[in-house]
């Protein structure tokens, strides 16, 4: 339920998804893909992969760093890394994707970014079977259905959440 972050590579014949290939590899290792982007140009790009651990506490430097070098090897295994490129694994930070129902749950009242279908700014209200119901600083409330629902938080909680 919700928008579906994904990465787009030719192998072979064909395309793959690769959030779809490490997706079911990372949740094994105890964390949740939030998503997976390539950015730069020939020898400065950079393959970004956000996580958060499945139990919702923070990622340490050390989970991070154990991910990564599990994640270089799954890569190298696959063979379908896209040419020279530098591994990034990091946690969500401020800048954190939300696409699923347990992430609108989770940050309930804080105020997020949403993408789709248009731009706002609202606070993280009713969430249920049809969507998310945002309210604006105007007062107003917007719902947006699930499909291709998609925010990024924009604030950060005092406590981990």
């Amino acid at each position: 339920m919700g928008y579906k972050p994904t990465l787009r590579l030719w192998r072979g014949g064909g395309s793959v998804d690769l959030f779809d290939e490490l997706e079911p590899l990372i949740r094994l290792a105890g964390y949740e893909l939030l998503e997976v982007r390539l950015s730069g140009e020939a020898r400065d790009r950079m393959l970004l992969v956000r996580v958060d651990r499945l139990d919702e506490q923070p990622a340490s430097v050390s989970d991070l760093s154990r991910l990564s070098r599990l994640l270089g090897l799954e890569l190298d295994k696959l063979g379908q890394a896209p040419g020279a490129y530098r591994l990034e694994v990091e946690s969500p930070g401020p800048k954190r994707p939300l696409f699923t129902r347990r992430h609108f749950e989770r940050f309930t009242g804080l105020l997020v970014r949403v993408h789709r279908p248009e731009v706002f700014r609202g606070r993280v209200g009713a969430v249920d079977d049809t969507g998310v119901t945002f309210r604006l600083t105007s007062g107003e409330e917007r719902v947006v259905s699930w499909g291709d629902l998609r925010a990024d938080l924009a604030e950060w909680p005092d406590k981990p959440r």
